[in-house]
């Protein structure tokens, strides 16, 4: 694939730009009506498959956490994510934007990762409503320097 090609990807297919692999399994927690649903549809047409559900009982080598305020405690539920990982796997944490109804300020999502042992290392835009956060466990930060 061309690189025009690879960027004509990343604005028509807003999951493109985040890493996505095909053969990938994406665990999917905190799904709701609220969710962006072009995202998640962007994410199956690149991995090829489904997205699995909160009841998966195998490793995911990525775990999607849509994540509101009012969802209890992100350090509780980044911590029960990580669980479900594959090593190296990758937690995308979204949430909603500034202004929208469960907007989680960015220190706490900051403080709780950390708290859970893992580190930060992309932001994007993952929608008309969210916000998406790429979180790993710090080697697999290293790992890719």
């Amino acid at each position: 694939m061309s690189a025009t090609a690879d960027h004509a990807e990343e604005r028509t297919n807003p999951a493109a730009r985040l890493g996505f692999e095909p053969g990938q399994v994406v665990q999917e927690i905190g799904y709701d009506d609220d969710v962006e649903l072009e995202l998640r549809e962007g994410i199956e047409a690149i991995t090829g498959q489904d997205l699995v559900d909160e009841d998966y009982d195998d490793i995911a080598d990525v775990v999607l956490l849509w994540f509101r305020d009012e969802d209890g405690d992100l350090t509780d539920a980044l911590v029960d994510a990580i669980g479900l990982l594959e090593d190296g796997g990758v937690v995308w944490l979204m949430t909603p934007k500034t202004g929208r109804d469960g907007y989680v300020e960015p220190s706490d999502i900051n403080e709780a990762a950390q708290t859970a042992g893992l580190a930060q290392t992309k932001s994007v835009n993952a929608g008309k409503d969210w916000s998406g956060s790429r979180l790993v466990t710090p080697k697999a930060a290293k790992a890719k320097r």
